[in-house]
This record gives structure tokens, C-alpha cells and sequence, in this order.
């Protein structure tokens, strides 16, 4: 299977299915002499796992990371860094009615089409259980910017119809983010999101929102002219995460209604803008104010209600999705945003330096 490897100087490689083994990756060009703290890995890991609130999915995995290479006595060594996450609560039974049946808006069918034989326990390696390898790779990479004064943050700024303003994103206390299990910054607009994502759970139905992120200490000229935009690889990585259907940078679609006497960023003598439409970035290169991005999410594609499909030979079949499942991504999408925020900047800062050789 194609399509399992993320970078171009700084790489990983994940593998594993949902109700396997056990999953894990390889990451491959982590610069030598780093000092890992492998407690922070770990509570990244704890952010994104289930079971952690009553509104994710109950499955209760520890998702322990063990390292098996590349790092010894405390930091990195330059070799592979090789790791696994093992599973531990698969309940494959739940999904024995997919063997034969697609579940609407899913990738049931997508793989089915494409290999002909797959895995459905859990969506195999379609699950958003392989995400936990990235925020694994993702928490490295934090380590490695945190040292070079770059810091990421990542919240829930909509869920449904219930958001926060553009003003409020642009002004966010990054403390509160963690205060409460939606992960949004507005405490009252928290409140609220997490008493509908309850009524919603109820109903065995889903809903979709959007996880907004700010980079902070990002020097100017990160990133590539043309095809290897920064924004570029961020929209890819962002994209490349499950029940991800959308990606605005800065003003985003916002701006198409502005004219551009008032899109501008003006300078400052310092070389810094008045104002930040851009999100950081122009011409894909980094100029030195914070990059700001959103990423839309889906619906859950399972229902624990009935609904109509198909099955393998094309009959007519009524799906009632079966199993734990969230209501809704965003609260635990927030680490898998930044994770791959940080692959994607560590890539670009890694790319930098060799060209400055």
C-alpha cells in the first residue's frame, strides 16, 4: 500500500490496521543530539486517546509508546527511530456485519475498489487509530521547534454550527484550551458545544467542526517557491488526516469578499504587519508573523442508527452501524493537527538548513 510515508528530509512512515497487532512508525531524518522527553510524548498521546471523556469513543487503549530505536540515553542518535503503540481493547466482533457492507461516506467502499480485499475491523487502515503513530512523530517534532523558540497550538473553533468569531481566534488565550474536553478556548461556548455533542451522541448521530491552529516563532523564509509552498504541505498534512474536508490559510475564504486596499498587510520598519490576512505566509514562504490556519471536518461517516447501503454484490441492504465511536472528531483531532503541523514545519526548518550549507 502506497501512500504511507509523510516529508521530504524529515519522514515518517506509519503502519498498522485499527484491530491488529498493534500499530506504529518509523522516522527517519530526526537530526542527532536531541534530548527527547519521553513523558511529553506520552501526554501528547494521552490528548489524542480514547475513552478519555464521555464525549469520544469508550474504547480504552493505554496507547503506551515504546520505543524501539534511534534514541539511547535520553537523545536521539540520527538512525531510525522505530516505535509502537500495541492495541489493546479491539472488539473486532462489532464489525463483523461490514465484511459484506459499506457504510455510506465511509472508505469502506473506496478500498474495497481499490484492493479488493480489506480489512473491516474497525476500518483497518482507514481508522483514525493509525493518527496516533503521527502525534507520536508530531510530539518529537515539538521537542525539536521548542528548542528553536517555535511553539503550536491547536483548538476547536466550531462545532456544528455553534464557533467562535474571527475576532476571538485572533485573540485566543492558548491557556484555556485544555481547561475543558470540547478543547475550546471560549469556556461558555465550550459549555455549550459539549451539551450538544451529548444530544447528538444520544441520537447515534454524528457531527462535523473545525480545529483552527496558530504557530508562533516561525522565522521568515521557511518554506519553497512554486509547487512546495508552505501553506501547501500545511493544506496536504491537514488534508491527509481523517474526516478532513476542508483548509483555509489566514483570511481564507473570508477574504474573496475583500477588497485589496483592506486585505493588505501593511509593514512595519521591523519588516513585521499591521494587520496578518496572509496567515504567515506569502509566496509560500514564511514572513515572520504567526501562521494561522483552519481545517474542516466531517460528520463521522458510522451511525448508530439505521440507515440504507449496499453490500459487496450490490444489494440493497439496511446498515445500522455497531461499535464506539465519537460524535464528533475535532476534540481529539486538536494533537493530530498539531502533530502534523510539526512535521510539516520541522520539515521545512530541516530544508532550510540544507540550503544554507
Amino acid at each position: 500500500m502506497a501512500g504511507s510515508t509523510f516529508g521530504t528530509l524529515f519522514r515518517l512512515t506509519t503502519f498498522g490496521e485499527s484491530h491488529g497487532a498493534a500499530i506504529g512508525g518509523i522516522i527517519d531524518g530526526f537530526p542527532a543530539n536531541v534530548s527527547v522527553d519521553v513523558a511529553f510524548v506520552q501526554s501528547e498521546l494521552d490528548r489524542r486517546k480514547p475513552g478519555q471523556s464521555k464525549i469520544v469513543t469508550q474504547r480504552k487503549e493505554a496507547d503506551q509508546v515504546q520505543f524501539l530505536s534511534g534514541i539511547f540515553e535520553g537523545k536521539t542518535t540520527g538512525s531510525p527511530i522505530g516505535f509502537v503503540i500495541s492495541n489493546e481493547d479491539a472488539k473486532s466482533k462489532d464489525y463483523d456485519h461490514l465484511k459484506e457492507q459499506f457504510r455510506p461516506s465511509h472508505a469502506d467502499y473506496t478500498y474495497h475498489q481499490k484492493y479488493g480485499h480489506r480489512d473491516h475491523r474497525g476500518g483497518g487502515r482507514s481508522s483514525a487509530r493509525e493518527t496516533a503513530s503521527r502525534v507520536v512523530a508530531g510530539a518529537l517534532a515539538k521537542l525539536f521547534l521548542k528548542s528553536k523558540g517555535v511553539s503550536i497550538h491547536a483548538f476547536v473553533s466550531q462545532v456544528g454550527s455553534l464557533k467562535l468569531t474571527s475576532a476571538q481566534i485572533q485573540t485566543v488565550n492558548f491557556a484555556l484550551i485544555e481547561t475543558n474536553l470540547v478543547r475550546c478556548p471560549d469556556p461558555i461556548l465550550a459549555q455549550e458545544m459539549e451539551n450538544y455533542l451529548l444530544v447528538v451522541k444520544k441520537k447515534g448521530d454524528t457531527v462535523g467542526g473545525c480545529v483552527s491552529c496558530v504557530v508562533e516563532g516561525l522565522p521568515a523564509g521557511l518554506g519553497e517557491p512554486v509547487f512546495d509552498k508552505l501553506h501547501a504541505d500545511l493544506g496536504k498534512a491537514m488534508l491527509s488526516i481523517n474526516a478532513a474536508k476542508g483548509f483555509e490559510i489566514g483570511s481564507g475564504f473570508e477574504g474573496v469578499s475583500m477588497l485589496g486596499s483592506q486585505h493588505n498587510d501593511l509593514f512595519l520598519p521591523d519588516g513585521s504587519t499591521k494587520t496578518n490576512h496572509s496567515g504567515g505566509v506569502q509566496g509560500g514562504i514564511s514572513n515572520g508573523m504567526p501562521v494561522y490556519f483552519k481545517t474542516a471536518f466531517k460528520p463521522i461517516a458510522t451511525l448508530i442508527q439505521m440507515q440504507p447501503s449496499i453490500d459487496i454484490h450490490g444489494n440493497e441492504v439496511e446498515l445500522l452501524g455497531k461499535g464506539r465511536h465519537d460524535p464528533c472528531v475535532v476534540p481529539r483531532a486538536v494533537p493530530i493537527v498539531e502533530a502534523m503541523t510539526a512535521l510539516v514545519i520541522m520539515d521545512f526548518w530541516l530544508r532550510q538548513q540544507a540550503n544554507q550549507r
